[in-house]
């Protein structure tokens, strides 16, 4: 059953949102898992997909976008329709509960104030579903 993962920061805009993605994908490349950030839209895919070669400023993400030949070789994926061919982590960049996360073994749930009220009705979702939760406040993160 998919473990399922929310980081709450206590952060007001969407950025910081993507930032943090950034930073939990590169935690999970370097354990060896595979990724799909996963958005809602083609431009939103293309805002992250520049994120990701700049930050974190200290290493450089292997990643592709749907549909790009870089996709099939990379152990990151952003995806903004449901990526068939991957497992892992997917890391939710959009209000709603992808209707495929079951077949991951971890989903990432990022929360910030701009969207804090969808975080809950998405943690009432998985909770009543029996999903196991892992709650994470953070703050300061990017000082760390």
């Amino acid at each position: 059953m998919t473990q399922v993962d929310f980081y709450i920061l206590q952060d007001v805009e969407i950025d910081a949102r993507h930032r943090f993605a950034c930073r939990l994908v590169s935690k999970a490349v370097s354990s060896g898992s595979t990724v799909v950030l996963y958005t809602t839209d083609q431009a939103t895919a293309e805002k992250v997909d520049a994120m990701l070669w700049r930050y974190p400023e200290s290493r450089f993400i292997p990643h592709g976008m749907t549909e790009t030949p870089a996709a099939g070789n990379a152990p990151v994926l952003i995806a903004w329709q449901d990526p068939q061919q991957y497992r892992g982590v997917l890391v939710n960049l959009t209000d709603q509960v992808p209707a495929f996360f079951p077949r991951f073994e971890r989903l990432a749930e990022i929360v910030v104030d701009a969207n804090r009220d969808r975080g809950r009705e998405n943690y009432r979702y998985y909770r009543e579903r029996g999903y196991p939760l892992l709650h994470h406040e953070l703050e300061d993160w990017e000082a760390a």
